[in-house]
């Protein structure tokens, strides 16, 4: 039997070519992550980077070069290459922790949490949640791992929280046409321009996200963390990803200083591009007159209140104030930081925060979930409804974002776009609670089952305890499928498997 998706040789080719220009994003990444073994000495490590960068660089060139004179890029090929090609990358991206676990253990130096690796279900899942800015974990003990695969894992989230397909457009920005840049920008989750061209809105997002990590690592190691620690924390703080070097995240370090700290970094990784752009050209007021930044921190003031209230009584007020509010913020911007043991708490606590980890943080960030600003569309859009109901014939209701007014021919189709997303996003979520719930421990509640696959879905990667080395093959892949569908947000991965079976057409 014939996959259609290989019937059409030209939308093959165009798919093959640019797969090629992605796939050396891991080689890129390995070669520059190749001093941390030489300065830690970890020659074991070593060469598991030069496999990596090998492979990558070699199958970049294998797809590319005889596919190079393919036609333009257009939307329905970029859909195709983000939902595979992140795969592909979350592939090449298990390389290191694979082969490292390999030499280390022939060198009788692996730690057990490392060994866990040369699985290939755990070593795809800890990649594919680090590419995807996750950080549900296979490391039993991230603070016994080697120094290059912590930083790894660090570099894998900060990469995933911006984008591969960003960065390969950053990086190869000169030959591609403008149309097929935006195609496989938009395919990546992706929609704002900060500025008119895609090649100056991406340099723009670099040098604000470099910026942030850099204020992020000193005020991190300003609060007390350890440089090595704050380097890492501050990259996966600011990618939302909340992958942590510690054995018990941020609860290792017991410190209100640096939980602190860590509060407006996570935050400020949940606001759009386009607003840090008005903030750093002055312009303050934007936090309040942007409406999804507006409802951004009324929703995390709200969910953290109204958790401590329900966590009040078993921990007391002020530790209640302390861990709910860290942990709301840590879900809902979907970075995964943990400071308290959620496994312990209500049903009533899980499904709070799992409504956090839904919600999400704004559109144009780096945050996962359904994003707020669909959220905003939904309710506006009931609201919209009854005053059309009770209005006069023939009236004009004004569809209203913020200060915004909607075009009256625009209004169906953000409707539609908001509760599709919304609807698909509710049925994977099912799917994945059906799943885990016949291949978890029966320990485990519902709630504990939807909070995982809610923080799986929306790239938080808080854990109830489901989450470990030991959980079933089927559940590893089951979340990964959660976690990449989630961070593509669900149509590119719905054209992937329509052009498996219909073709791309």
């Amino acid at each position: 039997m014939r996959i259609p998706l290989l019937s059409d040789p030209q939308d093959l080719k165009i798919i093959l070519r640019d797969l090629g220009l992605l796939v050396p994003v891991v080689g890129m990444m390995a070669v520059l992550s190749l001093v941390v073994p030489a300065v830690f000495n970890e020659p074991y490590a070593f060469l598991p980077l030069v496999i990596t960068a090998v492979v990558s660089f070699g199958l970049g060139i294998g797809l590319y070069l005889p596919f190079r004179n393919a036609g333009e890029t257009k939307l329905k090929h970029g859909m195709v290459i983000a939902a595979f090609g992140w795969l592909l990358i979350a592939m090449l991206g298990a390389l290191p922790f694979i082969l490292t676990a390999v030499f280390a253990q022939e060198r009788g130096v692996a730690s057990t949490s490392l060994l866990h690796f040369r699985d290939p279900a755990s070593a795809f899942f800890e990649s594919i949640s680090g590419y995807t800015g996750t950080g549900l974990t296979m490391a039993a003990r991230a603070d016994l791992l080697p120094k290059t695969i912590q930083w790894w894992r660090s570099f894998i989230e900060w990469i995933g929280g911006m984008g591969v397909i960003v960065l390969m457009l950053t990086i190869l920005a000169g030959p591609r046409p403008g149309a097929a840049k935006y195609s496989l920008y938009y395919a990546e989750a992706r929609g704002e321009k900060i500025h008119p061209s895609i090649v100056s809105t991406l340099r723009t997002m670099w040098w604000i996200f470099l910026l942030y990590t850099f204020i992020s690592v000193i005020a991190l190691w300003g609060a007390g963390m350890p440089i090595w620690d704050a380097l890492n924390h501050a990259m996966t703080g600011i990618s939302t990803g909340g992958f942590s070097i510690t054995a018990n995240s941020i609860a290792s370090y017991n410190s209100v200083a640096i939980e602190l700290v860590l509060l407006p970094i996570m935050i400020f990784g949940a606001i759009s591009f386009a607003v840090h752009y008005e903030l750093m050209r002055g312009n303050g007021a934007i936090l309040i007159k942007d409406v999804q930044t507006r409802w951004l921190l009324i929703l995390l003031a709200a969910g953290s209140l109204f958790l401590a209230l329900e966590n009040g009584l078993s921990m007391g007020p002020l530790r209640a104030l302390r861990d709910s509010g860290f942990q709301f913020i840590s879900a809902m911007t979907c970075t995964g930081f943990q400071t308290a043991d959620i496994g312990g708490w209500s049903d009533t606590a899980k499904l709070l925060l799992a409504a956090g980890m839904m919600f999400g943080g704004a559109a144009g960030s780096t945050a996962g979930g359904i994003k707020i600003i669909r959220m905003i569309i939904l309710m506006k859009g009931v609201q919209w409804r009854f005053r059309r109901i009770v209005s006069p014939r023939g009236a004009i209701v004004p569809f209203r974002i913020g200060p915004t007014v909607v075009d009256p021919a625009e209004v169906g189709q953000r409707l539609e776009d908001a509760s599709l997303i919304t609807f698909l996003w509710l049925v994977f979520l099912g799917l994945g609670v059906i799943v885990l719930l016949h291949t978890s421990p029966a320990q485990f509640s519902l709630s504990d089952v939807i909070f995982e696959v809610a923080s799986a879905q929306g790239n938080v990667g808080l854990s109830v305890g489901i989450t470990s080395p030991a959980m079933p093959t089927l559940s590893k892949l089951a979340l990964s499928f959660n976690m990449w569908i989630g961070r593509l947000e669900i149509i590119p991965v719905l054209m992937l498997i329509r052009a498996i079976f219909f073709g791309i057409q």
